[in-house]
């Protein structure tokens, strides 16, 4: 059956500067019938980290949330970084902090676990029996950033806490790992890229270890007025929040610290296995990257934003031309054989966590694969993993996102 049309809707949340416009664990969506399980969800409570703020992670104190793995799984894990937008500036990063994105204080004491944090082997084939951790996202700088803003109470220690819960998982039981994946979507995703290598580092070669990344490449690409709203966004937030000094040297060297905040130019030298996972259509980057308000103040994208369907040939141009960007961006990357790729034709954002897209009877497809099969391929060496879609509109297997006013 095609789904070419058939769309999820969601709930348009009012969008505050420095977030994402939705999070995929938390929006209202129509289901496919099997597609969201007819089990009941998995609910994992809230762990804080007590020895954070003796580590320098000042602040609310961080947390996550576990669930242990057993049989076959029971030394295997996958570390799942929230994701969750970024703040740039004080206005921006003070209002987040009164959000769960900005302290354990508002976090919800349990979280649904589904897609590759699923429990159930008919929703997750290959690691429903592993530890399974997401670890929650409070600092708003993709767990990279390093200083503090005294008068307004900010405490910008992404990197402190990113320490902080890999050496409370690793006494936990991780550190006995015999494979290992770094997961995370959205600002998520782009944390894994970052993290990867020094995640690698923490055990011993003989542990498997490898990076998936979903929905995190973020282009520094134009907008439609000719401007580059995602490099001026970007930019404030690796500045107010001291990202630079965490940045990958082999990047730094040759480029401005901005530069270096998007993956394009850091994942060409990721030492550690890295699958990337995107849409070519990424609805977040189109909603706040390429046709955000400030771009288009007389709305001529609007209509577009909301629903694909309304865009015109010159707007679906537009978005070809990005399309076309990101994969030339991801030729280098892609020859390598340790790396995986699946670019799908779809408008959606964050495909790994919601089961869905993730492994049911509908989920989307490149090359009569699901999204979860690929990634399992890839991760066990079962086979190479290089899916790019063909050009939208000839996929039917999509589940696009599709908005509606309130």
């Amino acid at each position: 059956m095609s789904l070419l049309g058939f769309a999820f809707l969601l709930l348009f949340v009012r969008w505050a500067h420095g977030y994402e416009f939705f999070n995929a664990s938390e929006v209202a969506a129509a289901k496919y019938g099997a597609a969201g399980g007819s089990s009941p969800p998995l609910l994992v409570g809230l762990t804080l980290i007590q020895s954070a703020a003796a580590k320098g992670a000042d602040g609310s104190l961080p947390g996550y949330h576990l669930h242990r793995g057993y049989g076959s799984g029971a030394n295997s894990w996958i570390i799942n970084l929230e994701g969750g937008g970024w703040c740039n500036d004080i206005k921006s990063c003070a209002y987040r902090k009164t959000s769960h994105h900005g302290s354990s204080n508002y976090m919800e004491k349990q979280l649904q676990f589904s897609g590759i944090l699923s429990d159930k082997p008919e929703e997750n084939p290959d690691f429903y029996n592993w530890n399974r951790v997401k670890i929650r996202y409070c600092d708003g700088g993709s767990f990279m950033g390093e200083g503090h803003n005294k008068a307004a109470g900010l405490y910008f220690r992404g990197k402190r806490i990113w320490s902080a819960a890999m050496e409370e998982l690793l006494a936990n039981g991780m550190r006995y790992a015999n494979q290992a994946l770094l997961s995370g979507c959205s600002a998520g995703g782009l944390a894994t890229i970052f993290h990867c290598d020094s995640f690698q580092a923490l055990f011993p070669r003989s542990t498997k270890v490898k990076c998936f990344a979903d929905a995190g490449l973020f282009l520094d690409a134009t907008d439609v007025a000719g401007g580059h709203t995602m490099r001026s966004f970007f930019k404030g937030v690796v500045s107010l929040q001291g990202i630079r000094r965490n940045l990958p040297r082999t990047c730094t060297a040759r480029m401005d610290a901005t530069s270096c905040f998007f993956p394009q130019n850091v994942v060409g030298n990721i030492r550690t296995p890295l699958f990337l996972l995107n849409t070519a259509y990424d609805v977040w980057q189109l909603q706040e990257s390429l046709a955000p308000k400030r771009a288009d103040p007389h709305g001529f994208w609007t209509e577009c934003k909301m629903n694909h369907a309304n865009c015109n040939g010159h707007q679906i141009r537009f978005l070809q031309g990005f399309r076309d960007q990101m994969i030339d961006a991801l030729r280098a990357f892609s020859n390598s054989g340790k790396n995986g790729l699946f670019i799908n034709s779809c408008f959606a954002h964050c495909q790994s966590e919601r089961q869905d897209m993730w492994f049911a009877n509908n989920s989307p497809l490149i090359g009569f694969k699901r999204i979860a099969t690929s990634v399992g391929d890839w991760f066990f060496d079962w086979s190479h993993v290089n899916a790019v879609d063909c050009r939208y509109p000839c996929d039917g297997t999509c589940h696009h996102i599709v908005f509606k006013r309130l």
